[in-house]
């Protein structure tokens, strides 16, 4: 199989990436970056002067250093005759996130390999063979977690990374699992999610490594190896054990495994969480509704326990109110929304380089696709409207993403003006919280014209929060519903209108009870007149000046999309706009429109991003041959930007596969009218599966 090219930034002063990468260890807080390789090459004819260059990588095996200095000797061999300039000199750097140490490998050419380590001092140490066993698990994790999931995201955010799938065989797998089980119960160095609060045996980022392998392989049997023979060491490996049945669909197994141990660990809040997901999945199609309450009951109580064995952890919370969503207990829903405990987004740790003096993108003939291949051409022309590039929910990450997703599921549900209401009635609103504490001096219609739903227009003026650094200014703030905010776009707006530009309300949150009132009773004596009303966090205040914006947008879009096609007129934006709109739609559960814009961006230009979302809608209606279509495409994509690994790719493969057999879905992708360097790039994704023996590769 061809390897994707190599790309090259060229560095300003020599071996400034190297230094870089070391100032930067100390501050280096989970799994680390990926790999740096850094090259110095020469002129033949000029030896004296050297020129280096770098390039990041992941998914290169790390088990010793003879290894890394054999990925560097395969660079060498790129280096045609018509090169100017030779290697003679390689670096390669690979964190160790368990003993934080950065293991490199010094290779010259012609001569030796050095091999050593430095912590996070910038001293020098032995490398033993633990610490790269230590360094090889971690290379793996690191593939897995800096992997794209076929949107071209993750692709983005770091120039120049080379993306190898570093689990290609089952001997290689043995290898990968071994490691995992000497070192698993020292997982929890590693750090977690964003949305884990303490990282612990079974929540951080090994068992999310080894949960995502066994879910894009289908090696489940490996698994439930691996955590039976954990699971005899410590009964918390229970719930992993569960998790991987239940993505065998062995269920019937796995509610027996989870039933033995939480009566020996009855407080074991992953164990309870996995319980409640298990339920709240199987009261989706029920065969009768009240088979449906019995299992949300169900999962009610194991939500409602897992809280309370882990009260400061995110997902405990988002659970429970997840089941009441489904239960349609509103009121509980969002009081328990507003329970959840917030933590800051920790992005992933990211190189710190400096600027390269030259950047060298090259392109291998094997991934060449017209349409894809105008695509950096065609973005730079585009015209974007700046609400559009306004909308702060798609900035959002870790918890408070999985807090608006529940917010827009609910709006989704019930719509936003009952939403609305629920709101007023669940929380302290401003005007009522004011003139509780003091008489409003004015006449009282000024204070009739206004409603919860005004309140909640007219936003909170919290401080940021997760990157949210947009304040409203009020002016969107029009009535009951978002549709008169159309009216006024169109210069129409009422008295009450604008009078509230000068003064936003908002919800009365703790801080504003705290600060405003220093006497303890009074605030609780004062609180209780409002029928055992709850105070509003600030971060959910936000969310929902947010989720107001989001829908303003998205219902200015639909209703001028109706009017064009009234009048029989093409509807024009420009791709980027449409990218956004499909996403905006894909945030508000409306996938019907979501994948109404990504199709109208996709006809303008190719985007990975939008072709995602379609592919997802097609598998959904098993679609087989757009599926395949798509895949092609994305994958080949990939493989234009150094990435021949996509686990997101890879599943999808895999489950055509299983679903219609290994010999249709070749021959599916045989059929397209495709250059065959292209079906090959797909074709090395299903050999994958065979070499897994996965299900469906028999035939």
């Amino acid at each position: 199989m061809v390897a994707p090219a190599v790309p090259e930034l060229t560095e300003e002063l020599l071996n400034e990436s190297i230094e870089a990468r070391t100032e930067t260890l100390a501050a280096l807080r989970e799994l680390g970056p990926p790999d740096l390789v850094q090259l110095i090459k020469q002129a033949p004819r000029n030896p004296g002067k050297q020129i280096g260059v770098y390039h990041h990588v992941t998914g290169v095996d790390a088990s010793s250093s003879a290894s890394l200095a054999a990925y560097i000797n395969t660079l060498t061999y790129k280096e045609t005759n018509q090169s100017t300039t030779k290697i003679v000199e390689g670096v390669y750097c690979c964190y160790n996130a368990f003993s934080r140490l950065d293991m490199r490998i010094h290779v010259r050419i012609p001569g030796g390999v050095d091999s050593f380590c430095i912590d996070e001092r910038g001293d020098k140490r032995h490398a033993s063979d633990e610490l790269w066993l230590e360094t090889y698990l971690c290379s793996v994790l690191r593939a897995y977690s800096y992997a794209d999931d076929g949107s071209g995201d993750t692709i983005r955010k770091i120039m120049g990374v080379r993306r190898f799938n570093p689990v290609t065989t089952t001997e290689t797998e043995h290898r990968f699992l071994q490691a995992a089980e000497q070192l698993f119960f020292r997982g929890w160095q590693l750090g977690s999610d964003s949305v884990v609060q303490v990282p612990n045996n079974v929540s951080n980022h090994l068992t999310a490594g080894l949960l995502k392998y066994f879910h894009t392989t289908g090696r489940f049997a490996s698994g439930i190896n691996l955590f039976e023979k954990l699971r005899s060491k410590n009964v918390e490996v229970s719930s992993l054990l569960a998790k991987v049945l239940l993505m065998g669909n062995e269920e019937v197994q796995a509610v027996r495994v989870l039933h033995d141990s939480i009566k020996q660990s009855p407080m074991d809040y992953v164990m309870l969480d996995t319980q409640a997901e298990f339920l709240k999945k199987k009261a989706l199609n029920p065969n009768t509704p009240e088979l449906k309450q019995e299992r949300l009951k169900m999962a009610l109580g194991c939500a409602d326990r897992s809280t309370v064995a882990a009260p400061s952890e995110f997902g405990t919370w988002a659970r429970l109110a997840e089941v009441y969503v489904s239960m349609e207990d509103w009121e509980n829903a969002l009081t328990t929304l507003n329970s959840c405990p917030m933590f800051t987004y920790q992005d992933k740790d990211a190189p710190m380089m400096p600027e390269p003096k030259e950047i060298f993108l090259p392109t291998l003939p094997e991934t060449r696709l017209d349409e894809i291949d105008s695509e950096p051409e065609s973005k730079y022309g585009e015209q974007i409207h700046p609400s559009l590039l306004s909308l702060r929910a798609a900035q959002y990450r870790g918890t408070f993403k999985q807090a608006y997703s529940i917010l827009t599921e609910m709006t989704a549900k019930i719509g936003w003006d009952q939403l609305l209401k629920i709101r007023s009635n669940v929380f302290v609103m401003e005007e009522e919280y004011r003139s509780e504490s003091k008489p409003a001096p004015g006449p009282q219609g000024d204070a009739e014209k206004r409603s919860a739903s005004t309140d909640v227009l007219r936003g909170s003026p919290g401080p940021p929060i997760n990157g949210d650094d947009h304040t409203d200014d009020g002016k969107s703030a029009t009535g009951e519903s978002t549709a008169p905010t159309l009216v006024a776009e169109n210069g129409v707006t009422d008295s009450g209108a604008e009078e509230s530009v000068e003064k936003p309300s908002h919800t009365v949150t703790p801080e504003e009870v705290k600060g405003g009132n220093e006497d303890a009773e009074a605030t609780e004596e004062q609180l209780s007149r409002f029928n055992n009303k709850r105070l509003c966090e600030r971060w959910l205040d936000s969310l929902f000046m947010v989720l107001y914006e989001d829908l303003r947008i998205y219902t200015i879009w639909r209703t001028e999309m109706a009017q064009y096609r009234a009048q029989s007129l093409h509807y024009k934006k420009s791709a980027e706009e449409w990218e956004i709109l499909g996403s905006l739609a894909e945030r508000l559960h409306h996938q019907a429109e979501a994948v109404e814009a990504f199709r109208a961006c996709l006809s303008i230009r190719f985007s990975p991003k939008a072709l995602s979302g379609i592919l997802a809608d097609f598998e959904k209606d098993k679609n087989t041959r757009e599926t395949v279509a798509s895949v092609i495409r994305l994958v080949t994509w990939q493989y234009r930007w150094y990435s021949e690994f996509s686990p997101e790719l890879l599943l999808t493969i895999r489950t055509l596969i299983e679903d219609e057999g290994a010999v249709k879905v070749r021959s599916i992708i045989q059929a397209t009218s495709l250059p065959q360097n292209v079906l090959d790039l797909t074709h090395h994704y299903a050999a994958l599966c065979a070499a897994f023996r996965s299900s469906g590769t028999e035939g």
